[in-house]
């Protein structure tokens, strides 16, 4: 089974998410938090993790880019069960059981996003209101492999 970690490429989401998601750290879309959101509140720092954020599963923060990777069933269900107390603390879920069909519901439709794709591929998502409510699209960026000479360093030990 695979799902995303958060990955950083630079300092940047420190800057432009009021709240960011720590390397490492699993994350799904998270769109479920801008469900009632309209033009209005799209300002500053909610405008930026609305536009591009995925939502870190430890932290509850922001990041731009994740990385596809291999997760254990254990760690999903640890997952799950932390994403189902959220929906309790700050959506209003009545208990932690009545959350977590939805809480696996949500890590469920990213685990599958992920499957297809090879381990370290990075994912990023575009959000946008309409009619409807909130859409997504997601962009997919291939594992590439590195070729030693990108990394060697060239010289002669001579001098």
């Amino acid at each position: 089974m695979k799902l995303a970690r958060a990955i950083h490429f630079d300092e940047s989401d420190m800057r432009v998410y009021h709240s960011p998601a720590r390397t490492g750290e699993w994350c799904i879309s998270g769109g479920f938090e801008f469900s009632n959101w309209a033009e209005s509140d799209l300002e500053g720092k909610q405008r930026q993790a609305f536009s591009n954020g995925w939502l870190g599963l430890e932290t509850f923060g922001r990041v731009t880019f994740v990385a596809v990777t291999q997760i254990e069933p254990g760690e999903m269900d640890r997952l799950t069960d932390a994403l189902a107390q959220h929906f309790v603390d700050i959506y209003g879920a009545p208990d932690a059981a009545t959350a977590r069909p939805v809480a696996a519901e949500e890590l469920g439709q990213m685990a599958e996003m992920c499957e297809d794709h090879a381990p370290n591929t990075l994912l990023t998502v575009a959000r946008e209101l309409s009619e409807a409510g909130v859409r997504e699209t997601y962009r997919v960026i291939e594992a590439q492999d590195a070729g030693l000479e990108q990394f060697a360093i060239h010289g002669s030990l001579d001098e």
